[in-house]
């Protein structure tokens, strides 16, 4: 159980305390901090995964944790942004991430139950509204519009990569449902 991998998965669900007590700290920079904190939480995402796949240290613990944690950091950030902005037009795409994470959590334990993991595992698409997701959460986060004087419009950047991960969560939840269907619909053969 305590592999490298494990451990820095363990790490990034210690993380998340971390994250929103570092950004809700009463600090001129405690946004930029949180999302420095919550960059460093989706790089050990990759990071983790790398590691287990090189040193041969999957384990089922492993493969357990690591979506959890995931999910756990993400909806977490996704209630932060929702409270900081206090604006529909962050709420609804939060409310799509997040509706698009349970539903899909839930499709692949039920699909796994059955023998039938592979119909839904990780596409490109949701890998790429992963991407997007984070990206924007960074942005959000961070409340940037310059620094040192110099626009670098990460909340505007946010905005727009948060509305193209809610469009990729349909699509992927779409697709994944189209690939488990005949299983949903009792129809196997």
């Amino acid at each position: 159980m305590w592999t490298v991998p494990n451990i820095i998965t363990i790490f990034r669900v210690v993380l998340i305390p971390v994250f929103v007590a570092v950004y809700f700290l009463d600090w001129k920079w405690a946004k930029e901090a949180g999302a420095f904190v919550f960059w460093l939480a989706a790089i050990t995402d990759w990071f983790d995964g790398y590691l287990a796949r090189k040193l041969k240290q999957s384990t089922p613990f492993g493969a357990f944790l690591d979506p959890v944690a995931d999910k756990l950091i993400v909806a977490t950030a996704l209630i932060m942004i929702t409270h900081t902005y206090g604006t529909l037009w962050i709420t609804i795409p939060a409310i799509v991430l997040m509706v698009r994470e349970i539903y899909i959590s839930a499709l692949r334990e039920w699909m796994a139950q059955r023998g039938y993991s592979d119909t839904v595992k990780v596409s490109f698409i949701g890998k790429a509204k992963t991407m997007a997701q984070m990206l924007a959460l960074i942005g959000l986060l961070s409340g940037l519009e310059t620094f040192m004087g110099f626009p670098i419009y990460w909340v505007t950047l946010g905005y727009i990569l948060l509305y193209i991960a809610a469009v990729l969560s349909i699509w992927s939840m779409l697709v994944y449902t189209s690939a488990a269907w005949k299983h949903l619909a009792g129809r196997q053969g």
